[in-house]
């Protein structure tokens, strides 16, 4: 798993220069998984089938456009330091607000919530800190699939005892062992997360 710690360039005006317009499609992406955000929520403001299942669909839109601003920034060179900053954020407003609103499903325990909710506050943390020292720290390969693992475990979690539920599985018990995995995912690299931004910051 690497991390890697980007140095915002001294010079602002050559760093214009040289980098993809702010407004661009991958970043209008990440802006309109933000958007949705308020969205998902209020559809299950009252959870009822019809309307967790439509919070469902809303949910993998959100997460489809994780998939494809990420894609598109790479494809079409068009990664800024906007986008790299906001990308994980929109991430944790999303995965923080189906898991709160699990919980009040009574699918998700809540001290697991809270545990998650925690190493997003955290990271998040770490992420400003070392930002207001000019560094950027990416997100690694384990913090990748633990968002991964986090969008699934939701999504089982929505769809369970609702009307697309296989007779023969209990997405409830899925979602709820893949989110045991997030977990343990978040935690490993939160830790990572840390020692990370603390190398980087004394090594500047």
């Amino acid at each position: 798993m690497v991390t890697q710690a980007l140095k915002v360039k001294s010079n602002p005006q050559a760093s214009r220069l040289r980098s993809p317009a702010t407004v661009n499609l991958p970043n209008l992406l990440t802006a309109s998984r933000i958007l949705l955000v308020p969205v998902f929520i209020v559809l299950l403001s009252d959870p009822t089938p019809t309307r967790s299942l439509m919070a469902a669909g809303v949910f993998a839109l959100a997460a489809l456009t994780d998939l494809l601003d990420g894609y598109l920034a790479r494809r079409r060179a068009q990664v800024t330091a906007l986008g790299r900053l906001l990308d994980p954020l929109a991430d944790k407003f999303l995965v923080i607000s189906g898991l709160i609103l699990l919980v009040d499903m009574d699918r998700v325990a809540a001290w697991l919530a809270v545990l998650l909710t925690l190493r997003e506050i955290g990271v998040t943390g770490l992420r400003a800190v070392a930002a207001s020292s000019g560094l950027i720290i990416e997100a690694g390969l384990l913090g990748k699939y633990k968002v991964a693992l986090q969008v699934f475990a939701i999504l089982f979690l929505l769809l369970s005892d609702g009307p697309l539920e296989p007779s023969f599985l209990d997405l409830e018990l899925i979602g709820t062992l893949i989110l045991y995995l997030a977990l343990l995912c978040s935690l490993t690299s939160g830790v990572h997360y840390l020692l990370e931004t603390q190398r980087q910051l004394f090594r500047t």
